[in-house]
């Protein structure tokens, strides 16, 4: 079948429904990958800090999918910000990716105390944007005071805003503002898999009574109500396994619709509970590492 795509701001279309590679290990990528592609997934999402970018290339080529049937994000780590530390990152991506152009690419984190690293890497994805490298730029976890900071010298609005949500941590003060501004709000940890595996306030929402009763009724799982829930409500999901049945489970999204009631029982399920780093503790000194050469 083919996936719905949502218009990013400059044009181009992006599948709603993405496939992740975050914490997946380099041997176990590259099957898990080309199992998504497999079931039908066309949007694949990774990132240089992952680790595991030469290894989506890998099934990226081996799988045969033509090119420009293939959406591919990936993201800048905070130890190549700067300017030329920016293009040099795209070159080093683009290499282990197997491709000369990407459709996006994102910062993967503001970097607070450093922000004037951060706009001079923004300056570099402008600069890759305009000479056709990239299709399309955008940011991760930038809050709105990030946003506001990044506008007020950019010349291109980001397309993406990638941030934790899911519906014990929904972050509608950033979903508005991103709306406001154009910018797509993509979730990552759509399905809450960060309350899975990070030990915290509020459990698991796998769990959660109201999210496994609205399951039952539609003769669904949990985390399809959960990205369901996504994508009525305009927004990117990258939803991400290593697990052949669980590939196609995520993918299986399209035979379903949420009703409005459902929708709001979900969303009165935000706790105010940040799973992931809190973006103001992003700083190289912790989380500083060098990217591998391609």
């Amino acid at each position: 079948m083919t996936i719905p795509t949502l218009t990013l701001n400059n044009g181009v279309e992006l599948p709603t429904l993405g496939f992740g590679v975050f914490q997946a290990a380099p041997e176990q990528t590259a099957a898990a990958v080309g199992e998504a592609l497999r079931v039908g997934y066309r949007h694949v999402d990774t990132a240089a800090a992952y680790l595991n970018e030469r290894e989506v290339g890998h099934a990226i080529a081996e799988a045969g999918v033509p090119r420009d049937e293939l959406f591919l994000e990936t993201k800048v780590w905070i130890s190549d910000y700067g300017y030329d530390e920016t293009l040099h990152a795209f070159d080093t991506s683009a290499a282990k990716l197997g491709v000369d152009q990407l459709d996006l690419l994102i910062l993967h984190q503001p970097l607070p105390t450093a922000f004037d690293r951060t706009l001079e890497a923004y300056r570099g994805l402008e600069a890759l944007y305009a000479d056709g490298r990239v299709r399309a730029i955008g940011v991760s976890n930038f809050m709105p005071e990030h946003l506001r900071r990044l506008l007020a010298v950019a010349d291109v609005v980001p397309a993406v805003n990638q941030l934790e949500i899911h519906p014990f941590f929904q972050q509608r003060e950033v979903l508005v503002l991103d709306d406001e501004l154009g910018i797509l709000n993509q979730a990552w940890s759509p399905i809450g898999g960060i309350t899975f595996y990070r030990q915290g306030q509020g459990g698991s929402t796998l769990d959660d009574p109201t999210i496994t009763a609205i399951a039952a009724t539609h003769g669904k799982s949990p985390a399809q109500v959960m990205l369901r829930w996504h994508l009525q409500e305009g927004r990117s999901a990258i939803p991400k396994s290593v697990t052949p049945h669980r590939i196609a489970e995520n993918f299986d999204l399209f035979d379903f619709e949420l009703g409005a009631d459902e929708l709001a029982r979900i969303d009165a399920l935000d706790a105010g509970v940040r799973r992931g780093p809190e973006p103001v503790d992003i700083t190289l000194e912790a989380f500083g590492r060098p990217i591998p050469e391609a």
